[in-house]
């Protein structure tokens, strides 16, 4: 029901419009000045104004002026028992809609009420369709048209309105990222920075580096200030990918960033203020780690304001043809080649559970393109496991005890082997047993100590060693080893300097 406020001093006229306006459907209000009508207008905003212009205690053009500072999309009739150009002009230049002059014919006005409105419909058609392109254009890297992902697109359309920090929770491959972009993109902060980074691809002190920033001489290297990435992201958003990765002394950190808004560099005595909205994302079960000690339930209450779930790719089937089609664009647009993809190669890729999600779909579309000779994908040029899986086989080949199975226990032993076997085939070594298993050191490491078997790793590596110092022909390896402490902090050439100099002391 549209929503007319009435302004005038005359009661009579005041009553005269409500009477007029209620019997066409309005909902009305009417207030005797400018000062009162801007109460009202503060309790409810109003569709259309009409509004007299001479009026003590706040007049009609202070009225027009006010309104619309307060309401930009009002639309205000002004009335006059006085013929002054002047005050026309004026009206017209502050955002009038119309005038007219007392007396004033009843469907005359009418009809310009009438007008008033449905140049308000016109406006909010306008705002929803230049929105919808906007939020279509910002939302176009993320393919899908399921009811899981329609679900996704409007919670990052409503979610990009308010400045609460959300947590995005999804298995590798679901596109986290994307969606925390397109939540920026479709925000208010859309014009400044966003910025991401990887939790789990450092140690706790680049980590903190990273963020923070650091200066000049707060350690060996640092030659110079530097922001972190925190000041980087001001006044637009940052990424946290992977938080649940963070070492527990960075989770007090960052829980100190979140509540006081405020970072402090490495080094540095004062602390700087941020003004930036935090985005997190992880492919764990943080509430599982609050459990087990490892992640601060504090923290995670913190970053998950708004909990935002990504499906997998097997629970939206009916995505993975559109989603087959926007990678084969995209990669013959890249390659300047032009194949489709053909109904057979199509069934056994909507067949596939992809436990890589959409980018592991990606990256089959990619092979499949670059291998095709013709102009149509064959089965053939899908990778192996696309091509050989049977749903059907795979479940037949399982051994469920007639009595049942405690999958719990049952998948924690699982782990374990897997586990235990990178750690075989990498002689110990944890970086790249993190490599086999898909994973970050931080993770194996949480692993090795749930399980209990950290001391293993030390053992297999002294066993490579007797084994290395027996001279014998060894087979050429095929995963070449990468010492775990490449990956730890080490002193600069100088600092080795130092520390020999010390030592000859």
């Amino acid at each position: 029901m549209p929503n007319i406020l009435i302004v005038d001093d005359e009661l009579s006229m005041r009553q005269f419009l409500t009477h007029l306006f209620q019997r066409d459907g309005h909902s009305i209000r009417a207030a005797e000045n400018g000062r009162q009508a801007m109460e009202l207008l503060r309790q409810q905003p109003a569709d259309v104004v009409i509004s007299d212009v001479k009026m003590p205690d706040m007049g009609g053009i202070e009225l027009l002026r006010a309104a619309r500072e307060l309401q930009p999309n009002i639309e205000i009739i002004m009335m006059t028992a006085f013929a002054n150009e002047g005050t026309a002009h004026e009206a017209f230049l502050l955002g009038a809609f119309d005038f007219v002059h007392k007396p004033f014919d009843n469907d005359l006005l009418r009809e310009k009420v009438a007008r008033a409105l449905k140049q308000i419909s016109l406006k909010d058609e306008n705002e929803v369709l230049i929105k919808g392109q906007r939020a279509r254009g910002k939302l176009s890297n993320i393919v899908g048209q399921s009811d899981q992902m329609q679900a996704v697109y409007q919670m990052i359309e409503t979610v990009a309105e308010v400045q609460s920090t959300v947590l995005i929770i999804g298995e590798s491959g679901t596109g986290k990222e994307l969606v925390a972009r397109a939540i920026h993109d479709l925000s208010p902060r859309a014009q400044k920075p966003f910025v991401s980074i990887n939790c789990g691809a450092f140690t706790e002190t680049l980590l903190e580096s990273e963020l923070f920033g650091y200066t000049k001489g707060s350690f060996t290297g640092a030659t110079t200030n530097r922001k972190g990435l925190f000041e980087a992201a001001e006044q637009g958003t940052i990424f946290l990918d992977e938080v649940g990765e963070m070492s527990p002394a960075m989770q007090v950190k960052l829980l100190r960033v979140l509540q006081e808004r405020k970072v402090r560099p490495v080094g540095a005595h004062a602390e700087i203020e941020v003004n930036t909205r935090v985005i997190a994302a992880t492919n764990r079960d943080l509430l599982a780690l609050v459990k087990d000690g490892t992640f601060r339930e504090d923290l995670f209450y913190r970053i998950s304001v708004i909990p935002m779930e990504l499906p997998p790719l097997r629970d939206r089937g009916a995505d993975i043809a559109e989603l087959t089609e926007h990678f084969v664009q995209k990669y013959c647009k890249q390659t300047g080649r032009q194949v489709a993809i053909s109904p057979q190669a199509l069934r056994l890729l909507e067949s596939y559970y992809w436990p890589g999600n959409v980018r592991e779909l990606e990256h089959a579309i990619e092979r499949a393109v670059a291998l095709e000779k013709t102009d149509t994908i064959q089965p053939e040029r899908l990778p192996e496991q696309v091509t050989n899986y049977n749903p059907v086989r795979v479940a037949s080949d399982l051994d469920l005890p007639i009595d049942g199975i405690n999958l719990t226990a049952h998948l924690d032993q699982l782990e374990k082997t897997y586990v235990l076997e990178a750690l075989r085939r990498t002689d110990g070594n944890q970086t790249n047993a993190a490599d086999l298993l898909k994973m970050s050191v931080r993770s194996l490491r949480h692993l090795l100590d749930k399980h209990g078997i950290r001391g293993l790793t030390a053992q297999m590596r002294d066993e490579r060693r007797t084994s290395d110092a027996t001279p014998r022909r060894r087979a050429a390896d095929p995963y070449p080893r990468r010492r775990d402490e490449d990956f730890e902090e080490r002193p600069s050439s100088a600092g080795q300097a130092a520390a020999r100099a010390g030592e000859g002391s």
